[in-house]
């Protein structure tokens, strides 16, 4: 899918289709996910899910191992790890293309840089680069779950918008952890991205057996 139509296809969501048929976001067992890609498409079709994305931490192995891209519900992407003015913020790509060597070189070489502990932590990317990559390779570049990021999101957006940041991840269940750690309300989080006119997309953040949408 190229660009143009990804983008026009994620603005056509609404709200209630991240609560009922359309997942982009979720983990396999690729990076710290508990299912493989194959459970989670197979899952996704028993529960006929219009949209899928799988976003590993920091590696496409999840599509360069399979060959789930040839379901057409299913959107690659990406979340990568970045650290900006103090803090710590996720990066999604969508649409990328999986043969980049943009994409490829910020991508882990090893597990533990795609899994949840101290060696990812410390190998954390600029947005900058990142955004970057994602659009080069073709993708659509959104922050995730930035309701769970401390400091002016608004200043922090608009920073992000000038490295090209094309959307913000609105609806989105913080579960768990997520909710936790929410520092700003969905609310919030939809007036800064219709402010600056940016893409607004959902997932569930999914890293367990079973999906959660």
């Amino acid at each position: 899918m190229r660009r143009e139509e990804l983008e026009k296809l994620l603005k056509s969501f609404e709200e209630k289709d991240f609560y009922k048929n359309i997942d982009l976001h979720i983990h396999s067992n690729e990076s710290d996910g508990k299912m493989s890609a194959y459970e989670i498409v197979s899952q996704a079709k028993e529960r006929n899910l219009k949209y899928i994305a799988i976003c590993d931490h920091n590696s496409i192995d999840c599509y360069l191992n399979t060959n789930i891209l040839s379901e057409k519900f299913i959107i690659p992407a990406v979340e990568f790890d970045c650290i900006y003015k103090g803090t710590l913020m996720h990066i999604l790509g969508y649409g990328i293309n999986i043969d980049s060597n943009e994409i490829k070189e910020l991508c882990a070489k090893t597990k533990s840089g795609k899994t949840f502990n101290l060696i990812r932590l410390l190998k954390l990317r600029s947005p900058k680069r990142v955004i970057e990559a994602i659009k080069k390779s073709g993708g659509i570049a959104v922050w995730a779950h930035p309701a769970c990021c401390w400091g002016n999101i608004e200043n922090l957006a608009k920073d992000l918008i000038n490295f090209g940041l094309d959307g913000m991840e609105v609806y989105y269940p913080y579960n768990g952890l997520r909710g936790i750690l929410k520092f700003h309300s969905k609310e919030h989080i939809m007036y800064i991205a219709k402010k600056y006119n940016l893409i607004q997309t959902g997932g569930t953040d999914s890293h367990g057996k079973k999906l959660l949408s």
